[in-house]
């Protein structure tokens, strides 16, 4: 059996794998959908995590697995960070503005929607 710290090892190198993929695969617009798509996603999927490892339904080490693992490395706040203040500092501010409000607004509703559902299957 693994231990903790390699089953936190095995899930961010399949999360981190997984973002950069999709960062690969997004075609480049201009504005950041690739992170914003990674972060929604994620806060969707951990709310459900958390509302599965709540009821039981998984173990310590699937939630260290898939919650803290590969869901951690799959989203990326520092991305979303340095996406910002790019757009911030080439003066598109009204795309920057609308980026940080997606994420800071939609992220908690889907982690919530994520947590509910969650709650309601389990």
């Amino acid at each position: 059996m693994l231990s903790n710290w390699m089953l936190v090892a095995v899930g961010g190198a399949v999360g981190a794998v997984l973002r950069f993929s999709i960062s690969e695969a997004t075609p480049d617009t201009g504005f950041p959908w690739a992170t914003l798509s990674v972060n929604l996603v994620g806060s969707l999927l951990l709310g459900l995590v958390a509302a599965a490892t709540l009821a039981s339904t998984l173990s310590e080490s699937q939630t260290l697995l898939l919650g803290v693992g590969l869901l951690g490395a799959f989203t990326t706040m520092s991305t979303f960070s340095v996406e910002t203040i790019t757009m911030v500092e080439a003066g598109h501010w009204r795309r920057a503005g609308t980026y940080v409000f997606a994420s800071a607004v939609l992220g908690p509703v889907l982690a919530l929607v994520g947590w509910k559902g969650g709650q309601a299957v389990f």
